[in-house]
This record gives C-alpha cells, sequence and structure tokens, in this order.
C-alpha cells in the first residue's frame, strides 16, 4: 500500500508560482513512477507531469512544459511539483499518483491517488 496526501495549493494571480507537495507513506517507492494530474470542473483527469521514483528522469504534458518542474525528495519520501507563470486555464484540483508500470500518461495506470489540492489562477 502506499499513501499520497497532497499540500500547497491556493489562490493566485495569473502569472505567479505554486509549489504543490505529495507526502507518501507505506511502500518503498524504488519501482514507482510518480504522476501529476489535474482536473478542471466538467473536464477530464489530465496528465501533467511524471517522475521515475529511482532515476530521476521527467516528463511532461505539452501545456505546462517549461513552465512547471516536477522533482522528488527521497530521503523526505516527497514529489514536489513547481508552477510558474500561472495562467487562468490552470485552474483545478491537482493529484499526486504512483504507478508500478503501465502507460504513465494515463490516469487508469496509476494505482494510487491523493485526495487532491485546488489551484485556482485569477485573471
Amino acid at each position: 500500500q502506499v499513501q499520497l496526501v497532497e499540500s500547497g495549493g491556493g489562490l493566485v494571480q495569473a502569472g505567479g508560482s505554486l509549489r504543490l507537495s505529495c507526502a507518501a507513506s507505506g511502500r518503498t517507492l524504488s519501482s514507482y513512477f510518480m504522476g501529476w494530474f489535474r482536473q478542471a470542473p466538467g473536464k477530464e483527469r489530465e496528465f501533467v507531469a511524471y517522475i521515475s521514483w529511482s532515476g530521476g528522469g521527467t516528463y511532461y504534458a505539452d501545456s505546462v512544459k517549461g513552465r512547471f518542474t516536477i522533482s522528488r525528495d527521497k530521503a523526505k519520501n516527497t514529489v514536489y511539483l513547481q508552477m510558474n507563470s500561472l495562467k487562468p486555464e490552470d485552474t483545478a484540483v491537482f493529484y499526486c499518483a504512483a504507478t508500478a508500470g503501465g502507460p504513465r500518461l494515463r490516469s487508469s495506470a496509476y494505482d494510487y491517488w491523493g485526495q487532491g489540492t485546488q489551484v485556482t489562477v485569477s485573471s
């Protein structure tokens, strides 16, 4: 079992920054990939970024590339999403998730999910 808890969401003006955190506990994450997804009202859950826990390799959705950075602190069992140059269209509930494999751009591949944290970007 892996338990994930997100934090760091809030209200920010367009052009501003937020850093989201995802604290993991339970099973070790050595073979996992950690992803961030987001879901806006009335829309499907959307892939944002992932990171390999062991190697640190990353991948980003085109919509956030160059603005968001995913990272992890192995000692703290924590994944971060640094979000810069935020836009109103980034407004969504952001979720942290973990998978041992599969198609990592798809939410269906992830086995464990956090409760979500709200990010609201005002214009």
